[in-house]
């Protein structure tokens, strides 16, 4: 029986719509592709999220993916708040859950940064029984560790917690603690495998 709903954040609970915010700034065709390269879609904003490096030391590894685009790079970096849109029914979702007696956690991959910067949109963090936000534990999904520190924080029994990601990899690692996962692709799916799990 589930006991704990486990939700990641971007594109589950909000949309990551950093093409939009780009192309708020007047950027399009080829120079919007590669400064998705150089920023959204790089490593180096995998290592955002973790939470190790400065924003300043991120800013200068962003522009050395490709220095041609220092101007746009530093525009995009400046403020990060027009990269999400909360989904109306992330609140109400977690409400719901709770009322029905489910602790629900968050497991999200999110920079320091973008957290402060997008803070206002995502209401719906404070109604969430606790989870772990990856820049304040130095630790990133799919890294094991994370889950582990996850189960241990609020005694988890794994087999009885359902996890919601968009990103397969992160399910894969959280299986192997015996966490039920689900791809998520839309609430309305979601919703359906969530009763499958006995989750109503």
């Amino acid at each position: 029986m589930i006991e704990t709903v486990i939700f990641d954040i971007g594109n589950v609970l909000v949309d990551f719509c950093w093409e939009k915010h780009f192309k708020s700034k007047g950027l399009t065709g080829q120079k919007l592709e590669a400064l998705a390269d150089a920023t959204v879609r790089s490593q180096t904003w995998y290592l955002f999220d973790q939470g190790i490096y400065t924003d300043e030391e991120i800013l200068e590894m962003l522009i050395q993916n490709d220095p041609s685009l220092e101007k746009e790079i530093r525009m995009i970096f400046e403020n990060l708040s027009g990269t999400i849109e909360p989904y109306d029914y992330a609140k109400n979702w977690i409400l719901e859950l709770k009322e029905k007696g489910y602790k629900v956690l968050l497991l999200s991959n999110f920079s320091e940064k973008a957290f402060h910067e997008c803070k206002d949109k995502m209401d719906f963090v404070k109604y969430a029984d606790g989870g772990i936000l990856s820049y304040r534990e130095k630790l990133i999904k799919p890294n094991p560790q994370i889950y582990e520190t996850l189960i241990e924080r609020y005694s988890l029994v794994p087999e009885k917690c359902v996890f919601l990601d968009d990103t397969e990899k992160n399910l894969k690692e959280a299986e192997k603690f015996g966490i039920h996962t689900i791809l998520f692709t839309s609430r309305e799916k979601a919703l359906k495998e969530l009763r499958e799990l006995g989750v109503s």
